[in-house]
């Protein structure tokens, strides 16, 4: 090292003090304990709140949890293998997620802490590519070739894992808790079905016409004949109050008929058996399927300059979402149009029918899929967008531009 002495900045453990391992090591099993006693404590409240699903939902995100620990192990495994492939150095200047000239700006200056996957410099006329690492350089440098990636672009990797995995789980947890949310106002319309107001107004013996019952008029009109004038309006009905009472009252109705004896009506707890349905979908919703990470390498594929990612990635996840929402508005305004099938008048409340035929391909199941899609790619995104805040700063080149950053917080 130039100007006297050698370096103490990078030491093995031969000259490390071994109270300094012994402290290092204490700090992450102290936090790895306490953390799974966190989490044992969790599943033990699901058992003996008999949360069977939660607790299954809980055992799923450890899974996930495991799987994402795992790359995060095979990549401190693989470092210096990885660091030894050579490429050639026109392999190497392509596909970069920054422009060289906008890579050149944001190098950092002598004694600067900040890593970055990749920088230039210039040397002379030829710009010339610096690694953080020099041990897959000096590898690769008599062959005329570069390392395939850095030890510091492997360390950025695993930053990134744990950033996504805890947006993972955030998502996850902050969906579950809307839902909930959302549903406590049900319960004011449940306990409102046992009534004797309730039971007068819906008099099973009563006759109507279908377009006057509260679910007609809500549901058929002049638009609800026609396809095109049926999605515009039911994408528009999403905004606002997704499950009106007038819906909740005859889906609750409808599967009492489906399902249940007739004088349930007053006993079945409609409210609570969707709680429980929301806590088996929320297992499907929690996974990361081998398809999903096929998407999220290709978002991290399609994040290099001159492709404009920003302003069409996020929008993905957004437009899966408004299609799910306007399509289960399609599904109970169908559902109202099948009753006037039947015949103009009815007997009592309307009776919808429920059934697969009434989703995608017969397939309810591409609903919890897609919205498993959107949670894993929002997370991502986010996770994307702070872990480069966290590594390269607010001012590198992937927050060159402001409505990149404005989109991704947006959308996500």
């Amino acid at each position: 090292m130039a100007g006297g002495g050698a370096s103490t900045d990078v030491r093995s453990l031969e000259q490390t003090p071994t109270w300094a391992v012994a402290t290092v090591c204490f700090v992450l099993i102290f936090v790895s304990i306490f953390v799974e006693q966190i989490i044992h404590m969790i599943g033990n409240w699901f058992k003996k709140r008999r949360k069977k699903a939660l607790y299954e939902s809980l055992e799923k995100i450890k899974a996930e949890l495991m799987l994402l620990g795992f790359i995060s192990l095979l990549l401190t495994v693989g470092t210096k293998p990885i660091t030894k492939i050579c490429i050639s150095k026109s392999a190497a200047d392509s596909w970069h997620p920054c422009s060289r000239k906008e890579a050149g700006e944001a190098a950092p200056a002598a004694g600067d802490t900040h890593r970055r996957l990749l920088t230039w410099s210039k040397m002379g006329d030829n710009a010339r590519r610096i690694l953080a690492s020099g041990d897959g350089q000096d590898n690769c440098a008599h062959k005329g070739q570069v390392p395939f990636m850095s030890n510091d672009g492997v360390h950025q990797l695993h930053i990134f894992i744990f950033a996504l995995a805890l947006f993972h789980v955030m998502y996850c947890i902050l969906t579950m808790a809307l839902g909930h949310l959302k549903m406590r106002t049900w319960k004011h319309w449940e306990k409102e079905t046992r009534t004797a107001e309730y039971q007068f107004s819906h008099d099973p013996e009563r006759f109507r016409f279908a377009r006057e019952t509260s679910f007609g008029r809500r549901h058929v009109n002049f638009w609800s004949e026609s396809t095109i004038l049926l999605w515009i309006v039911c994408f528009f009905r999403q905004f606002g109050r997704s499950v009106p009472k007038v819906d909740y009252l005859t889906l609750r109705h409808g599967f009492i008929m489906a399902h249940l004896p007739v004088h349930s009506q007053t006993r079945f707890d409609f409210q609570k058996y969707i709680n429980r349905s929301l806590e088996e979908d929320f297992k499907t919703v929690v996974g990361i399927s081998a398809h999903i990470w096929l998407f999220a390498i290709a978002f991290l594929l399609f994040n290099t300059h001159g492709w404009y990612s920003y302003f069409w990635l996020p929008f993905i996840p957004l437009f899966i979402v408004l299609l799910v929402g306007t399509k289960l508005q399609v599904i109970i305004t169908r559902m109202g149009l099948s009753i006037q099938e039947t015949g103009d008048v009815i007997r009592g409340e309307p009776v919808v029918q429920l059934g697969d035929h009434h989703f995608w391909f017969k397939t309810p199941c591409l609903i919890l899929y897609s919205i498993n899609f959107v949670l894993f790619q929002n997370a991502f995104q986010m996770a994307f967008f702070v872990w480069t805040w966290y590594e390269f700063g607010w001012k590198s080149c992937y927050h060159e531009h402001t409505e990149d950053i404005v989109i991704r917080i947006s959308m996500g």
